[in-house]
């Protein structure tokens, strides 16, 4: 059966014995490494003599257990990959760079020669080389030396300025995610470019920008403001969202205006479907006192699962709020036994994706400090001819995307951007649902084309409208199907079963083709049939459960799981279509949602089983013993993130305060100021209530500490750092003129003039272009399908 989920011990893993090494001393290059393995590569770990310091990492601080190897976190990051202890720039370590098919290091500029990391001269000793730098700003820029953590990166990023209660601080996001969002998106990179020089093409060094990646992380709320002329978007929450029930939390999720309709009739409150703002989650914060007054009595009279089986019932996203202490035993994880064993002696998620051809590898024991050592070096592979130069890495391939909202619009928004070709397929009877699902425009008429998620996620796409209920319909995509190289859609399964457009149907018109499947909880178990956005799956997953005040319920972190299971599905794409590729042999990948954020949640039930913690919020001082939080200064709302990673950063900060009393020896060390972290907290929080914002934020960076101001997600489009790297791209589009669209979080290729060739398109733009061109169709066919609504470039009924 396709998609089945038992991995057989015989497929092959889907890459070719690809050849990795990884200089990494942060999750992210850990997690890029991770996932190539996973997929089939050979890994070599390339430490220093006192070893990555993930080695002896714990979020809950807790020592390493007798028996394992390193921590456990460091064992779900690094098992199956060897281990080498070498000096930079000696014979051994310039051998196995050179040997290398994908180089990851994770540096900066200023930092990379001590490393012996030369990007140029590697790609002039091995020309078919990738190089992949993962740093906080990227490698060129104003802020390119800067300090930074992953938390004052968020700020930058714009997350937690439009996330918490303005009566309180901005609310970052627990857990990391931007970590393994930076991760996933190196290891998608690696694959795209490595199909280039698969295809006789030139190596690339990647420069990945850490604040790109998670700036991509939130919806392109500069859009937002401009398309449907609002300000700037502040903080506020959803409501409602994570709301108590009779024993515990549950999760709420709406994001069209029926499943609005559907919670009210659900609660019995009648009079809130009466209120038409309150169609948009936008328009909810204003009746928030009303809004959760009157669902209180129903939610209190009612536990948690009874709400849930009541939600499914009338297909809304309603979840159990899941933590490291319960999400193994949840039903979906044992019934789709998501949860492996790792070497180390816990259980792991597996990698975020089936295959019905190709299996992961499996998970193999993790290495000691420099176990490896005595291994043979690789042989450097010698090829006859120069690399001819190419286009773009994924020039020549072909998409067939059936994507809506955010999720699989990201992960083709980012294969159109390598090159791919991509045509969206939609139809005027149910157009994108991100076209207009977050607010509409009243004085347009066609306010189905200011949506502004879909303008940021459909850049450099076609758009075709199929009526996939009809004969025709269905006629025409099977011939765009035998023509494509993937397919890739993010129903509920039973609306491809529905067309009659399975999996086996659609390899029997292209046996080469990679169909991509990217429903919420998996093609078959318990939660098939359950309905699930991203802020469905952070809640189920953990990452809700760690986000917010400790005090307060938890928080949704808003979607930012969109993106991350986007990339996730980008990469397995690309994975399969290697596969496909040497051997002629399509097949069809699974790709649950809610497993690619149990990926980045896997440290929550690992220390759980390992250490018996459940990690719990800390509200913005983080996890690991971090000295970081979010303060108040002198301005109006003006916040500022600062983190203290080690004494050389609290040193600088005790001289920048002016060597108050209060800092004395007491304080000298990180683990007698973590015991103090109250304390110091209402001191800095006097200290920094005094002084003003920006000119705050560059004295401190200017000492060497992690720093930076909460800004609205509206306004990033003003941070320098990201003006200058070019991430943000003008294009003018048809009906709403020129405007800033964001681009894939790497500086631009050797040769790349910009990431976007074409804005998004408008509905149905494309239709007598390509099913003239893909299909064959004569003007006659196309006129008769316009007449039949099969297509259409207006939605049906407007």
């Amino acid at each position: 059966m396709l998609g089945s989920v038992s991995q057989g011990l015989r497929r092959p893993t889907p890459l070719d014995e690809l050849r990795v090494v990884e200089i990494s001393d942060r999750i992210a290059g850990s997690y890029c490494g991770k996932l190539l393995v996973d997929a089939g590569a050979r890994v070599r770990k390339i430490e220093p003599p006192q070893g990555d310091p993930l080695r002896r990492y714990s979020l809950s601080c807790s020592p390493v257990p007798d028996g394992l190897p390193a921590s456990p976190l460091y064992c779900y990051l690094n098992a199956g990959k060897q281990s080498l202890t070498l000096v930079p720039d000696s014979e051994r370590y310039r051998a196995e760079l050179a040997a290398a098919d994908v180089v990851i290091v994770t540096c900066g500029r200023s930092q990379a020669a001590a490393l012996g990391i030369d990007p140029r001269r590697l790609l002039a000793e091995s020309p078919r080389a990738v190089v992949i730098t993962i740093s906080d700003f990227g490698w060129t820029g104003p802020f390119a030396d800067r300090a930074a953590t992953e938390f004052t990166l968020q700020a930058w990023a714009g997350s937690p300025g439009f996330r918490g209660d303005p009566a309180g601080p901005p609310i970052s996001i627990g857990g990391g995610l931007g970590e393994y969002m930076g991760g996933v998106f190196a290891a998608f990179g690696a694959l795209a470019v490595r199909r280039r020089v698969e295809h006789g093409g030139p190596g690339e060094h990647l420069d990945l920008s850490m604040l790109e990646a998670m700036t991509l992380m939130q919806s392109s709320e500069w859009l937002h403001s401009q398309l449907l002329r609002v300000p700037p978007v502040r903080r506020t929450l959803e409501v409602p969202s994570i709301e108590p029930a009779k024993d515990g939390y549950v999760g709420i999720t709406m994001v069209t205006g029926q499943q609005w309709l559907d919670f009210t009739a659900m609660v019995e409150c009648p009079q809130l479907e009466e209120i038409p703002q309150l169609r948009f989650q936008i328009g909810r914060w204003e009746y928030r006192d009303l809004i959760r007054e009157s669902i209180r009595p129903w939610m209190a009279e009612r536990t948690v699962e009874e709400i849930v089986a009541l939600g499914q019932l009338f297909r809304l996203p309603i979840a159990a709020l899941g933590n490291g202490a319960t999400i193994r035993d949840m039903e979906y994880m044992v019934e789709r036994e998501v949860f492996v064993d790792n070497p180390a002696g816990f259980h792991q998620p597996r990698p975020p994706w089936l295959m019905s051809r190709c299996a992961p590898a499996p998970v193999r024991p993790t290495a000691g400090l420099g176990a490896d050592n005595a291994e043979t070096s690789w042989r450097k592979s010698e090829s006859e001819s120069e690399p001819a130069p190419t286009g773009l890495p994924l020039d020549g391939v072909r998409v067939i995307d059936l994507t809506a909202f955010w999720a699989g619009p990201a992960a083709t928004h980012l294969l159109a951007a390598f090159g791919a070709d991509v045509v969206k397929i939609e139809s005027i009877q149910r157009p994108d649902g991100i076209r207009y699902s977050g607010g509409m425009r009243s004085d347009v008429d066609d306010w189905w084309e200011y949506g502004w998620v879909f303008h940021a996620m459909n850049t450099n796409k076609r758009s075709v409208t199929l009526d996939l209920g009809s004969d025709d319909g269905r006629r025409s995509f099977l011939a765009l199907a035998a023509d494509a190289d993937v397919m890739i859609e993010n129903f509920s399964p039973r609306v491809m079963e529905h067309f009659g457009l399975t999996a086996e149907v659609l390899l029997k018109a292209n046996p080469k083709l990679v169909v991509a499947r990217m429903p919420a909880f998996g093609l078959a178990g318990p939660w098939r049939d359950r309905v699930g956005f991203a802020p469905t799956m952070e809640q189920i997953g953990g990452l809700t459960w760690v986000t917010g005040l400790p005090e307060a319920p938890p928080v949704t972190p808003r979607g930012a799981c969109d993106p991350l299971a986007g990339v996730h599905a980008a990469f397995a794409v690309l994975a399969a279509l290697n596969f496909a590729e040497r051997t002629g042999a399509g097949q069809q990948v699974e790709l649950p949602m809610v497993e690619s954020v149990l990926n980045t949640t896997a440290i929550q039930p690992i220390e759980h089983e390992v250490h018996g913690v459940t990690l719990e919020r800390r509200g913005n001082r983080g996890f690991g013993g971090a000295l970081q939080n979010i303060y108040r200064c002198a301005g109006e709302d003006d916040w500022i993130a600062v983190s203290i990673r080690h004494n050389h950063d609290w040193s600088a900060l005790v001289e920048l305060m002016e060597r108050p009393s209060w800092c004395d020896e007491s304080l000298s060390t990180a683990t007698l100021r973590r015991e103090r972290a109250d304390e110091i907290d209402s001191r800095l929080r006097d200290w920094f209530a005094a002084r003003p914002l920006l000119s705050t934020v560059e004295s401190l960076a200017a000492e060497g500490i992690p720093a930076a101001p909460v800004v609205s997600p509206s306004l990033v489009t003003e941070n320098p750092q990201l003006c200058d790297r070019g991430y943000f791209e003008s294009l003018v589009h048809c009906r709403i003129g020129q405007a800033l669209y964001p681009t894939p979080p790497f500086a631009q290729l050797a040769g790349q003039r910009e990431w976007l060739r074409r804005p998004p398109p408008t509905l149905g733009e494309h239709n007598e272009e390509i099913l003239r061109e893909r299909c064959g169709l004569t003007d006659e066919e196309l006129a008769r399908l316009t007449a039949s609504g099969v297509i259409g470039t207006r939605p049906k009924g407007l």
